[in-house]
């Protein structure tokens, strides 16, 4: 099983999308996709587990919107890790 990691995608210096990898086993893939909101989607793998969560729109990311979300979704936060990842990076804001 791998372990959570944030990857940005930047476009000319600017973050133009983010993927927040979840907990995943070998070999999962996304298998539906469910749009949840704040330009955020959620991939999910054929067994119905939450994968990942993608950001189309980094700019409006939050801490505390991931740590709902992954609540949510029933995956233990792990804020420690998401926070010392996403706090460095410009685009991301405390609060939403």
């Amino acid at each position: 099983m791998t372990k959570p990691f944030l990857e940005v995608t930047y476009r000319k210096g600017r973050p133009l999308a983010a993927y927040f990898y979840l907990a995943r086993r070998r070999g999962d893939r996304s298998y539906r996709t469910v749009p949840i909101g704040d330009g955020m989607l959620v991939d999910y793998s054929e067994d119905g587990r939450p994968i990942g969560i993608e950001m189309t729109a980094p700019a409006k990311a939050s801490l505390e919107r991931l740590n709902k979300i992954m609540r949510d979704l029933g995956v233990p936060p792990n804020a420690a890790s998401l926070s010392r990842q996403l706090l460095g990076l410009p685009f991301v804001t405390r609060g939403h």
